[in-house]
């Protein structure tokens, strides 16, 4: 361990008169006069900031189509759908709290119809085929326009169910469909209604670029501007004290601190409690940073990376380089399946079929908030060796899923891979993620040009979550391996 990481006491570097300066006095940088004998316990984790969207429950009108029971049909005559229909509703119910369930029967065609007139506050619909109902229901259902889930009772709905789902699919509607013996997997696809539902209820802050304004048109989220100055003036106010002890929480948690002094460290704290600050301000849950432009600008003291961390292991998102598309993208898997993302620009090795995702920064708890941490380094950041940053050593011998949502081409990139090696490599960012590709390795060099350089990079084999979601946002997803 460097020599400069000895002090791990509770001594804040950073003085009073030189922190209230704010982001207007970054060039002249920082001195070390006093000691404030902070605590060494930060605040809690912001929680708070997932109330807003936790607290607004998904409205879905539970549709349950099958015809009279009185008459031979599938499953059989006599068929008792009243107590499956209720059981069904029992266990959705337990499973998906924040979701309100309205529940309708259908028999007819003219029923479906009848619905869709009163439902233009639901935020989608569950179509639960209990029997073989002929007719129009899913076509008409789907032609909303909302997201729809549609499901089989096997054995019962399966004749509807399979010609009805292939005709609205084909038709382009946003619908999936549920044919499954494993009853979480009918859980799953409700949670992907939910997702959409949170990221309409979500804001994202961006720093330092222009906001694009086709989010909230396709996704329905918030993207709220921020200047460097209105930065710099939040940064000016947070509390000192408090900045130290998140330095000293990450010093102390590091596996090593290898470049960086504590100063470095506490000026990371202070753009942590910044950013914190701003989203409780806009009732916001993701910030990216225009981080480069900032810090080379002198807006910014210096790095985000170690409260885009924290962020991130808390079930937030903050993302690096103001790239909008992958906050976006980060945003909705942390809502879908309470996993952090991480960005990199990869680098491929044909020899190896290798991906190596290699950033500056990366969360330390991949598998979510409940999950198991990873241990860390803390570095500087690689380009210009300024700065605090994060080297993360990510689990070995997992199966990720990496991808991208564009709101712009309706598509999702997507590639996956097992992880093998944390590279150890003084070239390029911090944070070098090996991954033995799944696919053909001289595929995944195709289409760097028509997406960027940027991915992100979960932990698990999200792909049937990942084609759910898209579905029910109407993206194609587009397999890169």
């Amino acid at each position: 361990m460097s020599s400069k990481t000895d002090s791990r006491n509770s001594k804040c570097d950073l003085s009073r008169r030189d922190f209230l300066g704010g982001c207007a006095a970054c060039a002249a940088g920082f001195s070390a006069l006093s000691a404030l004998g902070a605590s060494t316990a930060p605040a809690a984790v912001p929680a708070d900031l997932l109330q807003p969207v936790n607290r607004q429950k998904t409205k879905v009108r539970l549709v349950f189509a099958h015809p009279s029971s009185e008459k031979p049909c599938w499953p059989n005559i006599g068929y008792d759908f009243e107590a499956h229909k209720k059981q069904v509703l029992e266990k959705l119910r337990a499973s998906c709290p924040n979701t309100e369930f309205l529940v309708v029967t259908a028999q007819k065609d003219d029923h479906a119809k009848e619905i869709l007139k009163s439902d233009s506050q639901v935020d989608g619909y569950l179509l639960y085929m209990a029997g073989c109902l002929w007719g129009n229901v899913p076509e008409t259902i789907a032609a909303s326009g909302k997201p729809m889930v549609i499901a089989d009772n096997l054995y019962a709905g399966s004749g509807k169910f399979l010609t009805g789902y292939a005709k609205t699919r084909r038709e382009g509607f946003k619908v999936i469909a549920v044919s499954s013996s494993n009853f979480q997997d009918l859980i799953d696809a409700v949670k992907c209604l939910e997702c959409v539902k949170k990221l309409r209820s979500s804001a994202i802050l961006v720093v330092g670029r222009k906001p694009d304004t086709e989010i909230e048109q396709q996704y329905g989220t918030k993207v709220v501007p921020v200047t460097f100055e209105q930065f710099g003036e939040a940064h000016s106010k947070v509390n000192v004290i408090e900045a130290c002890k998140w330095a000293d929480r990450w010093m102390r948690q590091a596996q090593k601190v290898v470049e960086p002094s504590r100063q470095d460290i506490e000026k990371s704290g202070t753009i942590y409690l910044t950013m914190l600050e701003l989203m409780r301000e806009h009732n916001a849950q993701a910030i990216t940073i225009n981080c480069l432009g900032g810090f080379y600008g002198g807006h910014m003291p210096g790095y985000p990376c170690l409260g885009f961390m924290q962020l991130d292991n808390d079930g937030l998102v903050g993302a690096c380089e103001g790239d909008q598309r992958s906050t976006m993208t980060k945003l909705l898997m942390t809502y879908l399946v309470g996993r952090p993302g991480f960005i990199s620009d990869p680098v491929i090795d044909t020899a190896k079929n290798q991906i190596i995702y290699a950033h500056c920064v990366a969360p330390t708890k991949v598998f979510g908030p409940d999950g198991r941490a990873n241990p860390y380094h803390i570095r500087s950041h690689s380009e210009d060796r300024k700065g605090a940053s994060v080297r993360s050593l990510m689990p070995l011998g997992e199966m990720t899923t990496t991808i991208e949502f564009d709101h712009k081409k309706k598509q999702v990139i997507f590639h996956q891979g097992k992880t093998v090696e944390n590279v150890d490599e003084d070239k390029a960012c911090r944070t070098k993620l090996a991954v033995e590709v799944k696919g053909d390795i001289y595929k995944l060099l195709n289409y760097w040009d028509q997406w960027g350089w940027h991915r992100v990079t979960f932990y698990g084999d999200l792909k049937r979550p990942v084609y759910n979601v898209a579905a029910l946002l109407g993206f194609e997803v587009v397999e890169e391996a």
